[in-house]
């Protein structure tokens, strides 16, 4: 059973903050805003995973497909590509594992050109994540001068890892193969802070804007549970020590 405090904590918190706990063995949820719309940050990067998994999976896009990194390319912040030589050549199948694990913008555009945000968009229809849109590519700041941005919702994504874990997202195949990208995730301050010194894995993808922090996976603890949570125009720091705080009490007691 989940602590009875935890939406009381979450709703204390400033700002938008969504919340969404699903024991995969019982059923039992919490929920805070559930469908409430924030800014994506990179958990955008989950539906782009999906769209190049599927291209993989039907055959249409190979994933040893090489594609040379351009000036042109590279955007700031997270991840390796933009701090590495120009012309330097990665396969799809990379820039997928980049775009997860190290939050890997250039990445992330590199592979939104290839697959088209329209194609994006229609998988995510396709598997009723209608709670999930990408609209620009990452630090497109003209589009986002145009009010577009990449949203969210805490159900939506929660629908996502749903899939994911029964095996439904693709295929079996592929959903293993995603599930296994997001358990190599390397930046793990949130919801694994506590939990991998317990032993217990996370599969998860995160974000982080101005006003913004998220985590969102599925925690593999002895009895898995999805775990979703999202932000908007809140306090970071403190938003963050909730994530975690919240977390750990899902280790068993000794």
């Amino acid at each position: 059973m989940f602590d009875r405090e935890i939406p009381a904590r979450v709703r204390a918190l400033p700002g938008t903050v969504c919340l969404w706990l699903e024991n995969l063995k019982t059923g039992e949820t919490v929920r805070v805003n559930p469908d409430a719309p924030v800014i994506a940050a990179s958990v955008i990067k989950l539906a782009v995973l999906l769209e190049a998994f599927r291209r993989f999976d039907d055959g249409t896009l190979d994933p040893n497909e090489t594609c040379a990194v351009r000036p042109e390319d590279k955007v700031p912040s997270c991840g390796a590509l933009t701090y590495l030589h120009d012309g330097l050549e990665v396969t799809l199948r990379d820039l997928a594992t980049l775009m997860i694990i190290l939050s890997d913008n250039t990445a992330t555009n590199i592979l939104i050109d290839r697959l088209g945000i329209e194609n994006v968009n229609r998988t995510l229809d396709a598997y009723d994540l209608t709670g999930m849109r990408l609209r620009r590519k990452m630090f497109d700041s003209e589009a986002a001068a145009r009010g577009l941005q990449n949203t969210v919702t805490a159900e939506g994504v929660a629908r996502f890892f749903r899939l994911l874990y029964e095996g439904r997202l693709v295929s079996k195949t592929a959903s293993e193969d995603m599930l296994r990208t997001l358990l190599d995730q390397r930046l793990n301050g949130k919801m694994p802070f506590y939990l991998h010194s317990a032993g217990i894995r996370v599969a998860h993808k995160t974000g982080e804007d101005d006003g913004v922090t998220h985590d969102a996976g599925i925690i593999l603890a002895k009895e898995p549970l999805i775990a979703v949570f999202l932000s908007g125009d809140t306090d970071v720091p403190a938003c963050e020590r909730v994530i975690q705080d919240v977390c750990r009490t899902f280790i068993p007691e000794r």
